[in-house]
C-alpha cells in the first residue's frame, strides 16, 4: 500500500514567520470581539439614556457615557456577565468538551494495552519538548474515526483526547506529530482564546436580541428622537452581527490551526509526521464517510468538538449542515495546511 506522503514533494515554508503572524491574528481578532463586546454595551446605554435625555444628541450621550458624567450601568453589567460566563466555562471546559462521549483517562497505571502505554509516553515526551510544567489529562474516546482535541484554560487544567481509531491507525511519529499539535494549542494558550471568543460572542448574540425586540416595542411609545434615530442603527447590526461574529469565529479557528501545525513542525524539527498524519486522516475519513457520518451524528454535542478538533469532518462531506456557522469550514483545507509547512501535492 502506497505512503499518503508520497504523493506530496517538498517546498520552502518558514513555520517561524508563520507561527509569529497567526500569534498577532488571533490577538486582533480577540481584540475585535472585545472591542464589538463593549461597543454593543454602550449602544444598550446610549438607548437607555435617550428616554431619560429626550433632547440630548446620540454623539452627546456617547461622550456622557465614555466619560463616566452618565453610568454606564449595561455596559458595565455586560462585562459582569461576560466574567462571570468566562469563569464557569474555564471551570468546566473539560467536562464540556466530553460531554455525549464513550471515554477513559490514561494514566501510567490504568493504561489498558501497550498502545496506551505509548500513547501516554508519547504525550510525556512531547511535554517535555514543549516546556509545559504540568502533564496533560489523557482521554481515549471509544470511536473509530480519527480525530484528536486539547482543552482547558491553563497548563494545569489541559488535557487531550484522542479517539481510539486515530491512536491505532498511526504510527509512532505521526502520533508524535499530532500530539505535538495539540500540545501546541496548550503551549500558545489558543484554547483559552478561542472558548474566550465563543462565550462573547454567543452572549453578544443573546443580549442583541433581547434589545432589538425591547427597542421594536418600546419605540412606539417613545418621544426621544435620539431612540427613534438609533433604531435603523439597531435593525442593521441586529443582522450584520451574526455573520461578523461567524467569520471572525471561522478565522480564528483557521489561524489557530496553522499556529498549532507550525508549533508541531517546531517541537518535531521534521514536517513529513504531521503531513503524513493529516492525510491519513483525511483519507480515512474520506474512505469511511457513511460509516464515520453516522458516527459523528449519533454522538450528542459534536458541534462543541468540532472547532478543536484537529480534522473538521464537514471537509470530507460529513455532518449536516444545521447553522450559518456549518457552512463554512472551521478549518483551512488539508492542502493549505500543507501547503503552510512545507508540501504540495504533485501534479
Amino acid at each position: 500500500m502506497a505512503d499518503p506522503i508520497d504523493s506530496l514533494s517538498a517546498t520552502s515554508a518558514d513555520w517561524r514567520k508563520s507561527l509569529n503572524t497567526n500569534n498577532r491574528k488571533t490577538f486582533m481578532v480577540i481584540s475585535v470581539f472585545f472591542l464589538i463586546y463593549i461597543a454593543l454595551g454602550l449602544l444598550v446605554d446610549t438607548y437607555i439614556t435617550a428616554g431619560r435625555y429626550p433632547n440630548a444628541t446620540i454623539p452627546q450621550l456617547l461622550e456622557a457615557l465614555v466619560t463616566f458624567q452618565l453610568f454606564p450601568l449595561a455596559t458595565l453589567v455586560m462585562i459582569g456577565v461576560a466574567g462571570v460566563s468566562l469563569f464557569v466555562t474555564f471551570s468546566m471546559s473539560d467536562k464540556l468538551m466530553l460531554l455525549g462521549t464513550e471515554y477513559h483517562e490514561v494514566t501510567p497505571n490504568t493504561a489498558q494495552s501497550t498502545a496506551e502505554t505509548m500513547l501516554y509516553n508519547v504525550i510525556e515526551e512531547m511535554k517535555i519538548a514543549a516546556s509545559l510544567s504540568f502533564m496533560p489529562k489523557v482521554y481515549i474516546i471509544d470511536a473509530d474515526y480519527m480525530n484528536a482535541f486539547a482543552s482547558g484554560y491553563s497548563e494545569k487544567s489541559a488535557m487531550v483526547a484522542i479517539t481510539r481509531g486515530l491512536m491505532q491507525k498511526l504510527n509512532r511519529s505521526e502520533l508524535q506529530a499530532v500530539m505535538a499539535h495539540e500540545l501546541s494549542h496548550i503551549r500558545h494558550m489558543d484554547i483559552k482564546l478561542t472558548l474566550m471568543a465563543s462565550v462573547l460572542a454567543n452572549l453578544m448574540l443573546m443580549i442583541l436580541d433581547i434589545f432589538f425586540y425591547n427597542a421594536i416595542f418600546s419605540n412606539r411609545s417613545s418621544d426621544s428622537r435620539s431612540r427613534s434615530s438609533l433604531l435603523p442603527i439597531i435593525m442593521i447590526i441586529r443582522y450584520l452581527l451574526p455573520v461578523i461574529n461567524v467569520l471572525l469565529l471561522l478565522y480564528l479557528s483557521r489561524t489557530r490551526e496553522y499556529m498549532a501545525d507550525a508549533g508541531s513542525v517546531q517541537l518535531l524539527r521534521d514536517n513529513q509526521p504531521l503531513a503524513s498524519a493529516l492525510l491519513k486522516i483525511e483519507n480515512d475519513h474520506v474512505d469511511n464517510k457513511d460509516a464515520y457520518s453516522q458516527a459523528y451524528q449519533q454522538t450528542p454535542h459534536e458541534n462543541v468538538r468540532r472547532e478543536a478538533y484537529i480534522f473538521d469532518p464537514v471537509q470530507a462531506g460529513i455532518e449536516a449542515q444545521s447553522s450559518l456557522a456549518d457552512v463554512f469550514s472551521t478549518h483551512p483545507s488539508i492542502k493549505d495546511r500543507l501547503a503552510a509547512i512545507g508540501f504540495k501535492f504533485k501534479q
